[in-house]
């Protein structure tokens, strides 16, 4: 019994001594991960992002002045009209049928009524570039039809929440990416903001109208755009990554730079910081260009519960006088020699049953 109590205290106090070594072996390495990286100049901005569409500034729907059938079209969809440019002939509902009793009487009674009786003309109102072709030649239209649509100029409409609507301005700088484009950003302004929000799911949105600056050739009706303005932008900052920067008690931020000898504790010294995004920081005072912070280096790892000391389970898996917690009670020997069950059981009587 001796020697089993004894190898069990031998393995625990080696199992120990491992587990303090893979300890502080983690905690090395840790520390030998971070890498210095070097404060430099460069340009930094801060923006606001929200989404958005492309969508004409002013879109005019082309209808008939009268019923009839279709029988000219003289514009198709990305073409470029004048205001009263004529864009499609349409003939009347009595035209057609005077025409159509004109076949029976032969091609010269055709003609004489197509000489006679002009077909209407439809003009468009608005200058700019037809979006949308709507009808083919031969269909019956009415009043009501949409032949054609024409809008002016495409602009983005963006969608600004209203924690940030309080820092856009008429004439801010913006930058606008496509889904269907994300490598050719254009650049355009802020010329118009609504004064009515949107309330969609308790969210309150302001709509900014964005013009581009140049209107590209593959902007098209209500494409998805993601939407930068421009709130800050400096040229020549000061700027490390943002993973080297830490908060500390008080509000201060802090960085971390070598020791000024090889296996010495880093030094800890609180910087001033300016612009800020996901990458960078733009440092105000505490550093200098060239000086040199360090920066937690390696992948991400998922967290997880700590690794228990190997003497731990001593404590739970042993009880009173060395016992198992857990196992099932040893039976004992009753007063007639017989094992009883538990320790709750009454010995049976001398002699056995009467």
């Amino acid at each position: 019994m001796k020697r089993a109590i004894i190898a069990v205290v031998v393995a625990a106090a080696v199992g120990g001594g491992v587990w303090k070594f893979k300890s502080a072996s983690r905690k090395e390495s840790r520390a030998d991960r971070a890498k210095p990286v070097e404060a430099v100049i460069g340009p930094i901005e801060q923006s606001i992002d929200a989404t958005g569409s492309v969508a004409p500034e002013n879109r005019v729907e082309i209808k008939p002045p009268v019923g009839g059938r279709v029988e000219k079209l003289l514009v198709d969809e990305g073409d470029k009209v004048k205001n009263g440019q004529v864009v499609a002939l349409i003939s009347s509902t009595d035209r057609n049928a005077i025409l159509d009793a004109a076949r029976a009487q032969g091609p010269e009674a055709v003609k004489k009524w197509e000489d006679a009786y002009k077909p209407t003309a439809v003009f468009a109102s608005l200058p700019g570039d037809v979006i949308l072709r709507n009808v083919v030649v031969g269909q019956a239209v009415d009043g009501g039809t949409v032949l054609f649509a024409v809008a002016d100029t495409l602009i983005v409409n963006a969608q600004v929440d209203e924690s940030d609507i309080g820092k856009i301005k008429l004439g801010q700088k913006v930058r606008i990416r496509l889904d269907s484009y994300p490598e050719q950003p254009v650049d355009g302004k802020v010329f118009d903001m609504l004064y009515e929000g949107k309330n969609v799911s308790n969210v309150i949105t302001y709509g900014v109208k964005v013009r581009p600056d140049k209107v590209p050739p593959f902007f098209r009706s209500q494409m998805t755009a993601n939407v930068s303005f421009l709130v800050k932008r400096k040229e020549d900052a000061l700027l490390l990554p943002a993973a080297a920067i830490k908060d500390a008690p008080g509000g201060k931020r802090v960085v971390q730079l070598p020791g000024a000898e090889p296996g010495a504790a880093p030094e800890t010294r609180e910087v001033k910081t300016g612009i800020e995004t996901d990458e960078q920081v733009e440092i105000v005072s505490g550093l200098s260009a060239g000086d040199k912070v360090l920066v937690a280096a390696g992948k991400y790892k998922a967290q997880t519960a700590p690794e228990s000391s190997p003497l731990s389970f001593m404590g739970r898996g042993m009880g009173r006088g060395g016992a198992q917690r857990g196992a099932a009670p040893k039976p004992r020997k009753t007063a007639t020699g017989s094992a009883s069950p538990g320790t709750g059981s009454a010995p049976a009587a001398a002699g056995g049953p009467r």
